[in-house]
């Protein structure tokens, strides 16, 4: 999917002219690509669409650019943004031009779906530990998310990178065995105590094992000398 923005050619480079694009009410914008840059205006609204589109991932912006009777329109994703760090307004966007012929590497959502997953309800805690995936795409194929469904995971079975369902055209860039979703036993109270114990105290898991070795072969060894003193 694809967001149309408008913007507006803009004549004066600089910082005076960035000013002077503000004072009329517009942000200014630099469209990068095919060898130059373009000086763009663009209105507040558009420029905060690009940015919410940007954060959902929905990526391809549809830039249409204004200019007297003509509109020209180009393909670009939004590279980056600066605000002020006191009011927050956004003082200028950077758009990079795509071809849409040539494939595209972006980070896409994984959205988790089909309710609360049978090892749930069954005690279960359900992990999520591979919110987006970097997939390779043309422009024209990026997705706005990718669907797992989560409903039939019992407690120690997850889903894989390797078990999306993927459209056609759009690769997968990252570890096939890597998890996305799994539902793992609830840990227990006195696992919980100790792994806080462990942190405060500021000892790694290998040495709190080893403590506990120590512990128990001296338990032991004392049940041994006890009975042969007997």
């Amino acid at each position: 999917m694809k967001l149309e923005i408008e913007v507006e050619p803009r004549h004066r480079a600089g910082k005076g002219g960035a000013r002077h694009t503000r004072r009329n009410g517009k942000i200014p914008a630099v469209l990068y690509g095919q060898g130059q840059s373009r000086l763009l205006a663009i209105a507040p609204k558009f420029a905060r669409d690009a940015i919410v589109a940007k954060r959902g991932h929905m990526g391809l912006l549809a830039v249409r650019i204004k200019g007297g009777d003509e509109t020209e329109e180009r393909y670009a994703v939004l590279q980056d943004y600066q605000r002020d760090p006191i009011t927050g307004a956004i003082l200028h966007i950077d758009l990079f031009e795509v071809a849409m012929d040539k494939p595209l590497r972006v980070k896409i959502p994984v959205t988790l779906v089909g309710g609360m997953p049978v090892g749930v309800k069954a005690g279960g805690v359900l992990q999520n530990p591979l919110r987006e995936v970097l997939v390779e795409c043309l422009p024209g194929d990026i997705p706005d998310h990718l669907e797992v469904n989560v409903a039939g995971l019992e407690v120690g079975q997850g889903i894989a990178v390797k078990d999306l369902a993927v459209p056609s055209g759009v690769r997968v860039l990252e570890d096939p065995e890597a998890k996305i979703a799994a539902v793992a036993s609830k840990i227990s109270e006195a696992k919980l105590e100790a792994l806080l114990t462990r942190e405060e105290a500021g000892v790694s898991p290998g040495e709190t094992e080893a403590i506990a070795q120590k512990s128990k072969a001296g338990e032991t060894s004392g049940s041994t000398e006890s009975k042969e003193a007997k």
